[in-house]
């Protein structure tokens, strides 16, 4: 077992963050509250300090965005509360103003051992769909179509959602950097 923890609550997430970065880390739901801003980056240092905070160990945090090209740097890490507030029908009428649709998904890791930060970031490319479709991933993924594709990342076999998943996800950097540590 390593020694940082990955911060989450959900198990399903933990699991496949094990899984995709080929290493084996405890896991802990953490309460804390958490910042809103449009900087991912900011989000994500201010959630890996709350962690190690309230558990006095290494922790590795993540933390997403999803931008409609449209509404400039919207919803980006707000996309959760979007979500909530809105719902996946109406995200995806977000998308209605720009003809080809497009948006980014972007990551943001962050391990923070109480004094050094290391970050990891991945982007994808693609568009949001006329309507959610799909089961499959986490949050937004019924609603994010990868350039060069017809398939929401929900809509994907696991095996092409993994793909894609490790485009925005750099899990092979983070479990390399956890097997040094």
């Amino acid at each position: 077992m390593s020694k940082v923890v990955f911060v989450t609550g959900n198990q399903y997430k933990a699991d496949y963050f094990a899984k995709l970065a080929g290493v084996q880390v405890d896991h802990r739901a953490v309460e804390y509250h958490e910042i809103q801003s449009l900087d991912l980056k900011l989000v994500a240092t201010e959630k890996a300090k709350a962690a190690y905070q309230a558990l006095n160990k290494p922790v590795i945090i993540e933390d997403t965005a999803l931008t409609i090209r449209s509404m400039g740097d919207l919803p980006g890490p707000l996309i959760k509360w979007f979500i909530e507030e809105l719902g996946f029908e109406k995200l995806c009428r977000l998308a209605d103003f720009d003809p080809d649709r497009s948006a980014v998904a972007s990551s943001m890791y962050v391990c923070y051992d109480g004094k050094n930060l290391k970050y990891f970031s991945g982007e994808l490319e693609g568009s949001i769909a006329d309507h959610p479709s799909g089961t499959s991933g986490f949050g937004w993924n019924r609603t994010f179509i990868p350039a060069g594709q017809g398939l929401t990342l929900g809509e994907m076999p696991d095996v092409m959602f993994q793909e894609y998943y490790l485009k925005v996800k750099p899990l092979d950097k983070i479990g390399e950097f956890i097997r040094s540590l």
